[in-house]
C-alpha cells in the first residue's frame, strides 16, 4: 500500500514524455523507417503504463484521501495534478498521428480535454485563494495547467473537418477555448516566473529540470496553432499564422539555449541529482522537437530540419537516461 500512498501525481509526466517521443519517432521515420516500429512499441507500452498509473491515482484518492488532498493544496505539487489530463491528450495525439485511429483518439481527447478544463479552474482557484504562497513557491511547474489547455487543439483540430452540426461547433469552440485560455495564462505566468528567476534565489536542484517546461507551451502552442489553421474550414488566409508560428519557434530556440546553460550550471555545481522531476526535460523538448519538424515542412528551411533532427537525438538520449535512472530508483521514490 505504500506505493499507493506515496504515488505522486507527477508520475504522469513520464507518460507525457514517452508519448511525445513515440510521436516524434513517427515523424522522423520518414528518414529512418525502423523508427516507425519503435514508435508502435513505445506507444502501446506507454498506453499500458497509463492505465496502471490511473489505477494507482484512483486508489490513492480512495484509500489515502488526506495525502491526495494535501498534494492538491500544495503550492508546488498541485501544478502537477493536470499531468494525468495532458497524458490522456498526448495518447489521443498518438492514436491519430501514429495509427490514424480516429475513434480511439476521440475518446481520449474528450476525457483529456474535460479533465484539463476542470483542472485549469481547480488549480488556479486554489492558487488564487491560497494564503501561504510565497515567491519561493513560484516555479516553471506552474506552466503545466496552461500547457494542458494549449495541447487540447493538437489532436482536437483534426476532428473539426470530419464533424458536422453542433458537434463541429462544439469541437471548434473547445479548441479555441483551449488555445486562447492556455496561451494567455502562459503569457501571464511567464512574466511571474521570469520575475522570480531574476529577483529570488535560484531554483533548488530538484526543480531545476522544470526550467525546460517553458518549451512545452511554445512547442505545443505552435503545433496547436498550425493544426487549427490548417484544419479549419473558415480560416482562408493561413500564411500570417504560419509566420507567427515561426516567430514563436524562434523564442523557443532562445529558451532552449538558455535552458541548456542553466542546466549546465547545476551540473557543474553537482546539484542535478536524480529525482522524478527529470521527466520535466522530456515532454517540453519533445513538443518543441515535433513543432520544429512541422515548421520545417511548412517553410522548407534546411537549417530548421537539421536543428529538428538534433533535438530529436537529444530527446532520445535524455529519455533513455531518465528511464534508466527512474527504473533504478523506483523503490526509493515510493519510499520517499
Amino acid at each position: 500500500m505504500v506505493y499507493i500512498k506515496n504515488f505522486a501525481p507527477s508520475w504522469f509526466a513520464s507518460i507525457m514524455g514517452t508519448g511525445i517521443l513515440a510521436i516524434c519517432c513517427k515523424m522522423f521515420s520518414c528518414y529512418f523507417p525502423y523508427l516507425l516500429k519503435f514508435a508502435h512499441i513505445l506507444f502501446w507500452c506507454n498506453l499500458s503504463l497509463f492505465f496502471l498509473f490511473l489505477i494507482f491515482w484512483i486508489a490513492r484518492w480512495i484509500f489515502f484521501p488526506k495525502n491526495a488532498k494535501a498534494d492538491l493544496c500544495h503550492p508546488v505539487i498541485s501544478s502537477f495534478y493536470p499531468t494525468i489530463a495532458v497524458a490522456a491528450l498526448v495518447i489521443s495525439g498518438g492514436f491519430i498521428n501514429i495509427f490514424h485511429f480516429v475513434w480511439f483518439s476521440k475518446i481520449f481527447w474528450i476525457a483529456g480535454s474535460s479533465l484539463t478544463v476542470f483542472f485549469s479552474f481547480l488549480i488556479l482557484t486554489i492558487m488564487f485563494t491560497h494564503e501561504n504562497i510565497t515567491i519561493s513557491h513560484i516555479n516553471p511547474g506552474w506552466y503545466i495547467p496552461p500547457v494542458g489547455l494549449i495541447v487540447i487543439p493538437v489532436a482536437g483540430a483534426f476532428f473539426e473537418p470530419i464533424s458536422c452540426g453542433y458537434e463541429k461547433e462544439l469541437i471548434t469552440v473547445v479548441n479555441f477555448l483551449g488555445f486562447g485560455a492556455g496561451f494567455f495564462i502562459y503569457m501571464a505566468l511567464l512574466s511571474i516566473i521570469v520575475y522570480r528567476l531574476i529577483l529570488h534565489s535560484p531554483l533548488p536542484g530538484t526543480l531545476s529540470p522544470t526550467i525546460w517546461i517553458n518549451l512545452g507551451p511554445i512547442g505545443a502552442g505552435n503545433i496547436a496553432l498550425i493544426n487549427i489553421v490548417s484544419q479549419s474550414s473558415f480560416i482562408t488566409v493561413k500564411e500570417p499564422f504560419y509566420v507567427f508560428s515561426l516567430i514563436f519557434w524562434g523564442f523557443g530556440l532562445w529558451w532552449f539555449v538558455m535552458a541548456v546553460i542553466i542546466t549546465l550550471k547545476y551540473v557543474t555545481k553537482s546539484q542535478l541529482n536524480y529525482s522524478l522531476s527529470w521527466w520535466a526535460f522530456i515532454f517540453p523538448l519533445g513538443a518543441y522537437t515535433a513543432s520544429t519538424h512541422i515548421i520545417y515542412k511548412i517553410f522548407k528551411f534546411e537549417i530548421i530540419n537539421i536543428l529538428g533532427f538534433s533535438f530529436f537525438l537529444l530527446l532520445f538520449m535524455i529519455w533513455i537516461v531518465t528511464l534508466i535512472f527512474t527504473l533504478k530508483n523506483v523503490k526509493t521514490i515510493f519510499e520517499g
